[in-house]
């Protein structure tokens, strides 16, 4: 009876074990082309029930206990490396949609952007409330007001504006980096989206957005894309 209660008990210490293998890794060890999976568990369940000791067999409901336990463990390894693969997914789609955009002009939130002056600019400014005053004024990189662009009354909704380019006196403004600045009637400031050339695209860690570098040096969330220009 000794050398069965032993069998059982190392059945036992067999199937703890790799209870515990199974809850601290996250993948299945293989060895050659077999892996330690419920077939292993469900052999030595079997071997477990046959070497018990016949005058103290061991509860059924130990048995479903020791089964829903792998079982449990062997679902949470297979979300847990199917989740990963929808992840992995994931970032290579967003990587290829947001390489696509180096080279081009986007539209996004911002409140800076470079500028030709010699071709001007067009930008669209998000009104929160019905106003009879929006305005926007347009700062160069040295915070000096070089212009202001009367919008006039304006409904709910995106409305678009346009930077000729020029200096309040009508001189052509030099090339480079300007800001927009929009508000209503009582002052409260607006959303403006301005277009920006993408230089480079920057990936972000595991689960994070990506960045898109922009032209003059600022850089925005692929998210913040309202549009894609040419």
């Amino acid at each position: 009876m000794t050398t069965t209660t032993n069998v059982s008990n190392t059945a036992q210490s067999v199937l703890d074990q790799l209870s515990q293998q199974a809850a601290s890794s996250s993948s299945t060890t293989t060895t050659g082309s077999t892996a330690l999976g419920k077939d292993a568990f469900l052999q030595l369940l079997v071997t477990q029930m046959k070497n018990q000791n016949p005058l103290d067999p061991q509860d059924n409901t130990a048995f479903v206990a020791q089964l829903a336990q792998f079982s449990s463990l062997e679902a949470m390894q297979n979300l847990e490396s199917s989740v990963d693969s929808i992840s992995t997914t994931y970032q290579s789609s967003q990587a290829l949609q947001a390489s696509s955009l180096v080279g081009r002009s986007v539209t996004v939130d911002a409140g800076s952007t470079t500028v030709d002056t010699s071709k001007g600019m067009t930008g669209s400014v998000a009104v929160a409330t019905a106003t009879s005053s929006a305005t926007v004024k347009v700062y160069d990189s040295n915070a000096n007001l070089v212009d202001t662009i009367n919008l006039g009354t304006q409904p709910v909704g995106t409305t678009s504006f346009t930077w000729d380019g020029k200096n309040a006196d009508g001189t052509v403004a030099t090339a480079g980096n300007y800001s927009f600045v929009a508000t209503d009637g009582s002052g409260t400031a607006l959303t403006t989206y301005l277009p920006a050339t993408v230089n480079s695209v920057t990936m972000g860690a595991a689960g994070a957005e990506m960045t898109l570098n922009l032209a003059g040096g600022t850089s925005v969330g692929l998210s913040k894309v309202q549009s894609v220009g040419t």
